[in-house]
């Protein structure tokens, strides 16, 4: 079976989480994202550059699900697809990208958090496989290690 591969995205949240709905009902969680950058320099240590800024969007139960557990400052990784779509700003139509979230969450190498596993009764082999997981406080985590919301 092929492995199945999707584009990727990871950096901050850099602006508080807002909610809206699309016009089919449907929730959808909006923020800008930052990526920071590196330069390596000849000896081979890095210099940091400044970060880029880009909107992010996902959708329906991911944007529910979103909204109760991201924070501005936040690092993340989600995976998805970049849309482009065109505006008119001032008479001008411009060319613009978001990167729709399909799957998104907290990027492990740079946040710390307990994982809270449910656990099943019964035999068999399925009882030997990780169950369904739940951050322990899904209002919000942060990059400095302090939870909040519990």
């Amino acid at each position: 079976m092929a492995l199945h591969t999707q584009q990727s995205l990871s950096g901050f949240i850099a602006s508080e989480p807002q909610q809206s709905v699309t016009e089919n009902g449907d929730t959808r969680f909006y923020v800008r994202v930052g990526q920071p950058h590196f330069r390596r320099e000849d000896d081979g240590s890095f210099s940091e550059l400044a970060p880029t800024f880009h909107d992010l969007v996902a959708y329906r139960a991911t944007a529910d699900r979103a909204l109760t557990r991201f924070a501005k400052g936040d690092s993340f990784i989600a995976e998805g697809y970049v849309r482009t779509f065109q505006v008119e700003r001032d008479g001008a139509i411009i060319e613009r990208e978001e990167f729709v979230a399909k799957k998104i969450g907290h990027d492990l190498a740079r946040t710390n958090y307990d994982v809270e596993r449910n656990r099943r009764s019964g035999g068999g082999i399925e009882q030997d496989a990780p169950g369904p997981r739940q951050v322990v406080a899904p209002a919000q985590v942060r990059d400095d290690s302090t939870v909040l919301g519990i």
